[in-house]
């Protein structure tokens, strides 16, 4: 058996088993798709800055920004068109999702990773290939469609490969490599910037196919979870050979008795969509809905999206921004790898809290003094520009912390297997709802907000941190098939799901 680190059997319920070799291996092949998720969202900020990429698809924008004097600071990229192209991606991954639900359900997750792939690849081929705007928004939405499918599978893999131990930490390597597509993103941006010629913009967007192809060509050797395995087989012989295989040990009967306690459960839901709005799963639906649209509201995708551009706005250069969002995404990636360490200790609440204290803090002054410092016209001085900017970096360490990797982590660990896919589709599209909403107004409400929109974004965060202080209850260290324990035990929820099951059975009686 391949080695690793113990798991011990305890008295909270853990299974016997290792985190092997074997499943690191096939999770780190899996988080691939974070890394394609992470380029396109990073790739898009770097181009719409670009002046050669202005000028072919968006010239409207590069006239305003070259030669109109008279325009805002903040309106200058303040264009429908521009954010189309930004936000196409989502609106095609929010309809992606619910066709993935099923693939995932009757297929698989490594079916679903492998269709994601695919669309990666030839959204990547068109997008490098654009002559004119249609295309580029075409490819923009495969790309969507490959994150849709990529989004809906992954997380749920890595959680249900990952022992319950070790699940917070394997499943935050997905925002991992989502941070590490930001980064390479923006590094490949700031080299194409310099290319004479002006096609450097054709380099960003085709290297997406490298991550597609080996992601694409990885999930052909994905092993499928065990829990998938049991949901669309009666092979329980094969499951509990795959249970040996990842966990390192013989000893795996009680996991085993309860992936097939659950699949037979899940094999009595034949609509998961109509089942998950019982009133059984009520806590497991709105942390559905609310973590993904906190998550977005947090206005991080001000950075993810448009960080050049907002560094643009303060007076920094085209080169000198793109270099400013590489800081930004080093920062991300370090912090995340620090929330990877600590989450399965420290715990899921006490992260999102302390990230969104810190978040809040930090919008709250980045706006004051965009406020004071930065007027309609002209710049801020280069010993401002880089206190925003080292304040902004703290911003998103905050982030990298907490609500980028457990707003993904938490809802694939919270659904019961019979409306596990329906959940993290719900999950999924809520997310680029939200996304999309946010990327599409994001330029024109800071044309017309201005320095208020860190105040507007500092609120949702304050909000939010309030809810999970509140609602959310700690899930560490608990089986994945055993979570809704946590459901009758919190003092808000179980008056709802109730603490016996007298409910539940009347429920399903009707």
């Amino acid at each position: 058996m391949a080695g690793g680190l113990s798991v011990v059997a305890n008295e909270d319920g853990q299974y016997n088993g290792k985190l092997t070799s074997f499943v690191i291996l096939a999770c780190m092949m899996a988080a691939m798709g974070g890394v394609i998720f992470g380029y396109d969202i990073g790739i898009s900020g770097g181009v719409t800055s670009m002046e050669p990429f202005l000028k072919k698809f968006f010239h409207d924008v590069y006239t305003k920004m070259k030669e109109d004097k008279e325009v805002s600071n903040y309106c200058k990229f303040d264009s429908q068109l521009l954010t189309s192209f930004t936000s196409s991606l989502y609106v095609a991954g929010l309809f992606a999702t619910f066709i993935a639900s099923s693939v995932t359900r009757t297929f698989g997750r490594k079916a679903s990773i492998l269709l994601g792939g695919a669309n990666f690849l030839a959204g990547a081929a068109l997008g490098g290939a654009a002559f004119n705007i249609y295309m580029l928004i075409f490819g923009r939405v495969l790309l969507g469609v490959g994150v849709g499918f990529a989004n809906q599978a992954v997380p749920l893999y890595l959680s249900e490969m990952a022992p319950s131990k070790y699940r917070g930490g394997i499943n935050n390597s997905f925002q991992l490599s989502v941070g590490i597509g930001v980064l390479i993103a923006n590094l490949i941006n700031y080299g194409t910037e310099k290319v004479k010629g002006g096609w450097g913009w054709r380099v960003s967007l085709a290297m997406a196919a490298v991550p597609a192809f080996i992601l694409t060509l990885g999930a052909l050797f994905l092993p499928e979870t065990p829990n998938s395995l049991i949901q669309r087989t009666n092979d329980r012989e094969k499951v509990k050979r795959m249970l040996q295989r990842i966990r390192g040990t013989d000893d795996v009967q009680a996991e085993l008795d309860d992936l097939i306690v659950a699949s037979e459960t899940s094999k009595t839901i034949k609509h998961p969509f109509k089942n998950i709005l019982q009133r059984k799963y009520r806590p497991q639906l709105v942390m559905s809905v609310a973590i993904p649209f906190f998550q977005q509201v947090t206005g991080i995708n001000v950075i993810a999206f448009y960080a050049p551009i907002l560094f643009r706005t303060i007076g920094l250069g085209e080169s000198a921004a793109l270099l400013s969002a590489v800081v930004t995404g080093a920062v991300g990636i370090a912090t995340t790898a620090m929330s990877m360490l600590i989450v399965d200790k420290v715990g899921r609440r006490g992260l999102l809290i302390f990230g969104g204290i810190q978040m809040f803090v930090t919008q709250m002054i980045v706006g004051g003094l965009m406020g004071a410092k930065l007027g309609d016209h002209g710049g801020v001085s280069k010993a401002w520009a880089f206190v925003i900017l080292v304040l902004i970096c703290i911003y998103v360490a905050g982030f990298g912390l907490s609500w980028g990797p457990l707003g993904w982590l938490i809802p694939s660990e919270i659904f019961p297997l019979e409306i596990r896919s329906a959940g993290q589709s719900i999950t999924v599209a809520v997310n680029f709802l939200f996304t999309f909403l946010v990327g599409q107004t994001f330029l024109a409400m800071l044309c017309h907000f201005k320095y208020g929109i860190f105040f507007f974004f500092g609120g949702w965060v304050a909000i939010m941190t309030a809810f999970v202080y509140w609602f959310l209850p700690e899930t560490k260290n608990l089986p994945i098939e055993k979570m809704d324990k946590v459901w009758r035990e919190h003092w808000f929820w179980k008056k709802i799901v109730g603490e016996n099951v007298e409910l539940i059975i009347k429920e399903e009686a009707t």
